[in-house]
């Protein structure tokens, strides 16, 4: 399958050695973005990857393209225009540290293009999978835009649609996120994540309030059938995640596909780099789907593969297929000779 993301890639700026961003002398510097870290994953995972943005026309642009390329993903549809590129900084977290990001992205080059000449159909014809997230739509008015085109292209199209929503809530407001955001699920075929949309209860009422961050197997079941009756989902995950420290997590996922709920083994770890977790847990789930793993698998490698990405530095899931499943498969640790 021919597969393809579309969102803003962004540098990355990091202290060394878990050092606060108001002590450090010094950054490390990596590139990261939601929708690119799943394309960057996949393509390391053997996937024909393609990736969809803008980006400023000028060495730090090229930089980006570079590290695509360097990573097996197709760059022929990224566009290079005026603008600056969006930045993050990023404090890593350590036992009873949490990580913090602060986000520099305003009018970057990616916000601020104007998409009405670019023609989602021409592009998406190529492709199988669009995979998209509810943080581009964030950014502005014209993002909201591109991602309007984009899914209702996909759609006419018959490609396989999968969305993370990917609440930030230092970009927009819970209220405002879960009212764009709902618009675009009825173009979803693989919904990652559950918050912030609208989801309606048996008798009406809306969860105003958001679901529950450690629900039972029964409360995630029922509140996966209820979206699949509102919104006609092929697939349904979510993460849940137990925080023990800064640098002590466990994870597990629920997991809903063809009127079934299916619950992973629940992994614990030590915590190299947090970010893109999210994302490999996306990757994970992709690749299974892609694959026609059975839905056990399906649950367990994405789990796997998000917990593996914690284990790396940096945002993405770079690692193999065969990495995934023994971990997967709870097989040793020890030294690969």
């Amino acid at each position: 399958m021919r597969f393809i993301a579309i969102g803003e890639l962004m540098l990355r700026l990091s202290p060394p050695n878990y050092e606060k961003i108001v002590t450090t002398h010094d950054f490390r510097v990596n590139y990261g973005g939601a929708e690119a870290n799943v394309a960057v994953s996949l393509a390391n995972l053997g996937i024909d990857s393609t990736f969809f943005t803008v980006l400023p026309n000028t060495d730090l642009g090229k930089s980006t393209v570079n590290y695509l390329k360097s990573n097996d993903v197709h760059t022929k549809e990224i566009i290079m225009a005026d603008g600056r590129m969006g930045i993050y900084y990023l404090e890593e977290g350590v036992s009873v540290r949490p990580s913090s990001v602060i986000y520099d992205r305003g009018m970057s080059a990616f916000a601020e293009y104007d998409y009405k000449d670019v023609d989602f159909e021409e592009i998406l014809k190529n492709y199988d999978w669009l995979h998209l997230s509810g943080i581009t739509p964030a950014l502005s008015y014209n993002c909201r835009r591109l991602v309007d085109r984009a899914v209702k292209a996909a759609k006419k199209l018959g490609l396989t649609v999968s969305f993370d929503p990917n609440f930030r809530s230092t970009l927009w407001s819970f209220e405002t996120a879960r009212d764009v955001l709902s618009k675009y699920l009825p173009y979803v075929d693989v919904l990652i994540g559950i918050e912030p949309i609208h989801l309606y209860r048996e008798d009406g009422t809306d969860y105003k309030d958001g679901l529950t961050m450690d629900p039972s197997f029964k409360e995630m079941d029922r509140v996966f059938r209820e979206i699949d009756n509102q919104y006609h989902m092929k697939a349904i995950a979510r993460t849940v995640r137990y925080v023990h420290s800064g640098s002590n997590n466990s994870l597990k996922a629920f997991y809903y596909t063809n009127g079934e709920t299916y619950e992973s083994k629940t992994i614990n770890f030590e915590i190299v780099d947090r970010v893109g977790g999210g994302d490999a847990f996306s990757s994970g789930l992709i690749y299974a789907l892609m694959e026609n793993m059975s839905a056990e698998d399906t649950v367990n490698f994405a789990v796997a593969s998000s917990v593996m990405k914690h284990a790396i530095r940096g945002d993405t899931n770079i690692t193999s297929v065969d990495q995934i499943k023994r971990l997967m498969t709870n097989a040793s640790f020890d030294v690969q000779r």
